[in-house]
């Protein structure tokens, strides 16, 4: 309602008190106007929750919203500037304002500056970029009408040129406040990663947490207000799925707890820095691996009391561990030899690196 009645009061009392600088600021402040309803519409829907189409949620609309918003900055600075040039070049078309400008222009600087904000304070409660830019919108809406104050005061003093030259001002002021809300969500839309500061408090927050042994893959990007982070962390080789599981679940909790705006984090688990690391392609998976491991041990005497098989996919081979019962083994000199033999068969297989074989001993666990 404010940015209504400001902006017809302006361009009304600008073309009465002969004022070109106030009717520039007018359509400004008609112009706010516009960008009041882009933010509701980009509010009610980028709200929604995320869908089978929009598996990301839609954030994004608000995004393309400030696009639109600063194109139509831009496209309103330069008809104010370009009027007001024709104008200076043509003197005879220059106006002389009245005092009733002078007043327009004050209650406007007022008014618009407290809608600065409190469009700012809901834009830091609710993280909104769009929110944040319409409040400087209003705030560049109040400057301009200073600028206005300023050219009009001037050209009532005898400067003619004055007033175009205030309208200029406010036509570039304008522009460039377009340009930055539309660059700055041009680069959300192709994804650019979060500033520096950010990226290392992200680092920082990763190294921190025990189990970690280094990062990389480190990408990072924004959803609207959100900022969304993917990275690879490397951790003991031989940790269990779901201890390494546990870390994962450590750095994302940590990391949206730590870094503003991050609200999603995924984690990749490496058990070697895979950026240096021999690749593991082609080596057979554990059914395809086992069929040739039982082809080659199946004629070894206590093979068939062979509890559990793991596997670990290290430096482009499989390194083997094999777990049996004492019970399957009499002495010392038959481990022995049980392990010399299991080991050989296994070393025939090209792509198997260390072989470790375990004798333990069953102990009952009794469940309460």
């Amino acid at each position: 309602m404010v940015d209504l009645l400001l902006g017809v009061a302006k361009v009304l009392i600008g073309f009465t008190a002969h004022s070109q600088a106030l009717i520039a600021d007018g359509i400004h402040s008609l112009s706010d106007l516009l960008t009041d309803f882009l933010v509701l519409f980009a509010a009610k829907h980028a709200s929604k929750c995320a869908d089978e189409d929009h598996p990301y949620g839609h954030a994004r609309i608000e995004t393309v919203m400030t696009v639109i918003l600063g194109v139509i900055l831009i496209l309103v600075a330069g008809g104010i500037a370009y009027e007001a040039v024709i104008r200076m070049f043509h003197p005879d078309q220059l106006l002389r304002p009245g005092w009733p400008a002078l007043v327009v222009a004050g209650i406007s600087i007022v008014s618009k500056e407290a809608i600065y904000h409190y469009t700012m304070s809901a834009a830091r409660r609710l993280r909104s970029n769009l929110l944040r830019a319409n409040a400087w919108h209003s705030r560049s809406d109040a400057i301009s009408s200073i600028i206005v104050v300023v050219g009009v005061a001037g050209t009532m003093a005898g400067l003619d040129y004055l007033d175009a030259v205030a309208a200029v001002g406010v036509g570039l002021m304008v522009a460039k406040i377009g340009w930055d809300l539309a660059w700055h969500s041009l680069r959300e839309l192709v994804d650019t990663g979060l500033d520096t500061e950010q990226i290392e408090a992200i680092k920082e927050t990763i190294k921190n947490v025990h189990g970690v042994r280094g990062l990389h893959f480190l990408r990072t990007r924004r959803m609207g207000p959100d900022a969304l982070v993917d990275v690879h962390i490397q951790v003991e080789p031989r940790l269990s799925v779901s201890e390494g599981h546990q870390v994962s679940e450590i750095v994302r909790h940590s990391i949206i707890e730590t870094v503003d705006d991050v609200t999603d984090v995924l984690v990749h688990i490496d058990p070697e820095n895979d950026e240096h690391a021999r690749p593991c392609d082609g080596l057979p998976m554990r059914k395809d691996l086992l069929l040739q491991l039982q082809k080659r041990w199946q004629k070894i005497e206590g093979a068939d009391k062979i509890d559990d098989v793991t596997l670990h996919y290290l430096h482009g081979q499989i390194h083997i561990d094999i777990q049996i019962p004492l019970s399957a083994i009499n002495d010392l000199v038959q481990a022995r030899h049980f392990a010399d033999e299991i080991s050989q068969a296994i070393q025939e297989i090209g792509a198997v690196g260390e072989v470790q074989i375990n004798f333990f001993e069953r102990a009952d666990i009794v469940q309460k």
